[in-house]
């Protein structure tokens, strides 16, 4: 899946716009450290991003461990990170960062694509959240933007997620702790029987829990369960 991102973005750097002229005096081109772990990827991103005149990149990492003295070594202007880390996620390398290099603007480039991910990051203080299909002139755009200060996340769109994540959390309140095991074990594929034999409970209680979610949550299928277990933050 993450292949596919690097192949466009090399296809597309000639068509590219063409870099504007430095703004308020400032010549210096922006300083952009990469956070992605999927080194072909990031590598495609590095040669898009210096192949603009008034953009470079000062280093790619992949890890959160990584991210915390390579922002404090590199200064970058612009962060661009995947969301999913193999140490964490991209959120905790926002956190990190700014807590070192507080000017730094983050740009989220990932595949992730739920209303979960997009919150994390705007409580991360996110300037931007691409989804990786996006084409290489519309990353460039994004960097330029963000690295002038521009706010790519509308108020509208965090007022969305605002709600929607309230939402979350008044179904999740109305969960018990038992029942959010159940569902998550329902949406990692458990059988009714197994859930039981995990939770050290009897099939017959389960079948309680699983009515109960049933009329809570509309969850009736093991589809719904990974949909709405997803959905509710209780697995990847």
């Amino acid at each position: 899946m993450h292949g596919s991102f690097p192949d466009v973005t090399l296809a597309q750097q000639p068509s590219t716009p063409p870099s504007p002229p430095a703004i308020d005096g400032d010549d210096h081109p922006t300083r952009v450290l990469i956070v992605e772990d999927h080194r072909v990827v990031a590598e495609g991103l590095a040669a898009l991003i210096n192949h603009q005149t008034d953009m470079k990149v000062v280093g790619t990492v992949g890890t959160v461990a990584e991210c915390i003295p390579a922002a404090a070594e590199l200064n970058p202007d612009v962060v661009l990170l995947d969301f999913r880390l193999p140490d964490g996620a991209g959120p905790d390398a926002a956190d990190a960062i700014r807590g070192i290099r507080p000017a730094a603007k983050m740009i989220f480039l990932t595949r992730e694509d739920t209303d979960a991910a997009r919150f994390a990051a705007v409580q991360s203080g996110a300037s931007a959240f691409l989804h990786k299909s996006k084409a290489a002139s519309e990353v460039v755009a994004a960097i330029r933007d963000v690295a002038r200060g521009k706010m790519l996340i509308t108020p509208r769109t965090i007022a969305t997620l605002l709600t929607k994540r309230r939402s979350i959390e008044a179904q999740l309140e109305r969960l018990t702790p038992r029942e959010k095991e159940v569902l998550t074990l329902m949406a990692e594929g458990y059988p009714s029987r197994a859930i039981a034999a995990e939770l050290g409970i009897s099939y017959t209680t389960i079948r309680t829990h699983i009515r109960s979610l049933g009329s809570k949550l509309a969850v009736h299928s093991k589809l719904e369960a990974i949909v709405k277990a997803r959905e509710l933050g209780l697995i990847n």
